[in-house]
């Protein structure tokens, strides 16, 4: 048996429930878990049936994109996966996906004020908008990696989509529902042309108070992480 069977297990089942829920859609989007002790990451396969796929179609590449184990091509977005784990060593998992209402913002380049508790608590102050930059190049990794140093959870991506973290796979994925539950109600906020309220400062800041906390902890390994 594979020494990553786990997380490859783990983005399998997580892949193929963000398909069940409508996150993920036909080949678009891929999800990744950083393997605990080794600068390495078991990655979705690139344009692969989420419903067709198995563990063995999982790759695994450490952080230069050699790969270890996997005999399918990885995503194309996997240098923005590895950039990622290299600058934030809280993050224990990656989604991105093409939702729908996070992708609407990305077209307008809306970002989600600080709305409600739950939303600062697990994505952070706000979500921001990435500057598009085209799909599986540097320039969208060299973007993204420029942008996610205040420590969020979540952003949006220009004309694109958007890219949810987590200190594991759960999380990340429970970080994307979040996410359109806020798009949502922005976008209907935004319809009806009045004032969109924001919480309190002192609570947004009470609230990712707790959210870095908790990264902390994930970066010291004192959270349950993935891959393990």
């Amino acid at each position: 048996m594979s020494p990553y069977q786990l997380p490859k297990q783990q983005i399998v089942e997580t892949a193929q429930s963000l398909v069940e829920k409508g996150y993920l859609m036909a080949t678009g989007g891929n999800l990744s878990i950083r393997i605990a002790g080794q600068n390495a990451f078991a990655v979705t396969p690139s344009n692969y049936d989420y419903g067709k796929m198995t563990p063995d179609d999982v790759c695994v590449l450490d952080f230069d994109l050699n790969v270890i184990e996997g005999a399918l091509k990885p995503s194309v977005e996997s240098a923005l996966h590895a950039g990622v784990y290299q600058t934030r060593a809280d993050v224990q998992a990656v989604v991105h996906t093409h939702q729908v209402y996070a992708s609407t913002l990305a077209l307008i380049n809306a970002p989600i004020p600080a709305l409600f508790d739950e939303q600062v608590r697990f994505l952070g102050r706000s979500v921001e908008i990435i500057p598009y930059a085209p799909s599986g190049t540097g320039f969208l990794k060299n973007a993204i990696v420029k942008h996610i140093k205040n420590h969020h959870n979540a952003y949006i991506l220009q004309n694109h989509g958007a890219l949810c973290f987590g200190h594991d796979v759960e999380r990340a994925a429970h970080n994307v529902e979040i996410l359109e539950k806020c798009a949502l109600a922005y976008l209907l906020a935004l319809c009806t042309e009045r004032q969109t309220s924001q919480i309190p400062l002192p609570i947004r800041e009470i609230a990712f108070a707790k959210l870095r906390k908790d990264q902390k902890k994930a970066e010291r390994g004192e959270m349950s992480t993935s891959g393990e």
